[in-house]
């Protein structure tokens, strides 16, 4: 990792490049990879460097879709809009010097997102269940994936209910990755293991457990579509914490690195199941501390 980050922070066309290169090779997770050299670039050099450098880079997609026939606007917007979080996660870590606070900003505007979907849809199913009828079928007919589109449309009520909490968790997780693995490459760079805290550290905290615990209660007493997507919302976010024990256990010794490498690897193939896992015990984490304990024995 650290000749990455030296080759990225070392000249400016390197930066980039490295922007430009990590859009286009890694698109359906450009959030995470060209996300997190945004991050480096914002620690290592700056705000306004940084800026200056991600402008070039959409300059530069740009060119490359106009000369392909796409939409140069288009290309530059969505450049920018990837970029943009990572940018603004970034300049909260560099000012705060707390990757724990600034990951807890990144929950609240998460939260926020998740609400602001049902004060201007009202009933936000009912957009998912057309876009799901619509865009997604559709596009699973084009690949040839005849029988999931099928699937999807006779599910589509029950998908169409849990899209909104889905949507805002995917993107909230693809950016906090990004951050941490921005801010990884920066400790690389200067050669430190802990600028603005650790990593395996991370504890959202009692507040938020206890909004989870509430907000469940006021669900099932309610009914209220919205509360249940929040409060599930706030405590699938603490995955991330439990991620975060596994790298304390690793840093303690206590957990081969080779369980380390599947846990990731287990992520994206069964998705939901080590989610929620990871979920569980980070939530649980937040109210019994389990590595305080540990440390203490």
């Amino acid at each position: 990792m650290q000749p990455i980050a030296a080759w990225l922070v070392r000249h400016p066309q390197n930066a980039v490049l490295g922007l430009a290169a990590t859009y286009i090779l890694f698109l359906p997770l450009a959030g995470i990879f060209s996300g997190a050299v945004m991050v480096l670039l914002v620690l290592h050099h700056g705000e306004r460097r940084a800026l200056t450098q991600a402008l070039l880079a959409a300059a530069i997609l740009a060119l490359m879709a106009l000369l392909a026939g796409g939409s140069a606007p288009q290309m530059a917007l969505a450049a920018s809009m990837t970029w943009m979080p990572a940018f603004v996660l970034a300049a909260l870590l560099g000012k705060w010097r707390s990757l724990t606070l600034a990951l807890q900003a990144s929950v609240i505007v998460a939260l926020v997102g998740l609400l602001g979907f049902y004060v201007v849809l009202t009933d936000p199913a009912v957009f998912w269940s057309g876009w799901l009828a619509d865009e997604a079928a559709t596009l699973f007919r084009e690949m040839g994936l005849h029988e999931q589109a099928a699937t999807l449309l006779e599910n589509q009520a029950a998908i169409a209910q849990q899209m909104t909490v889905l949507f805002v968790f995917t993107i909230w997780s693809l950016y906090a990755f990004g951050l941490l693995l921005g801010y990884a490459l920066y400790q690389a760079s200067l050669g430190e293991k802990a600028v603005f805290g650790r990593f395996c550290d991370l504890n959202f905290g009692r507040v938020l457990a206890l909004i989870v615990a509430v907000a469940s209660v006021a669900a099932v007493i309610s009914g209220a579509t919205w509360l249940r997507n929040f409060a599930f919302l706030v405590f699938v976010i603490f995955w991330i914490q439990g991620l975060a024990i596994l790298h304390w256990l690793r840093a303690e010794r206590q957990f081969p690195a080779i369980l380390l490498v599947i846990a990731y690897a287990l992520i994206p193939l069964l998705s939901a199941l080590p989610v929620i896992s990871f979920a569980v015990v980070g939530y649980t984490d937040a109210w019994f501390g389990y590595r305080t304990r540990s440390a203490g024995r």
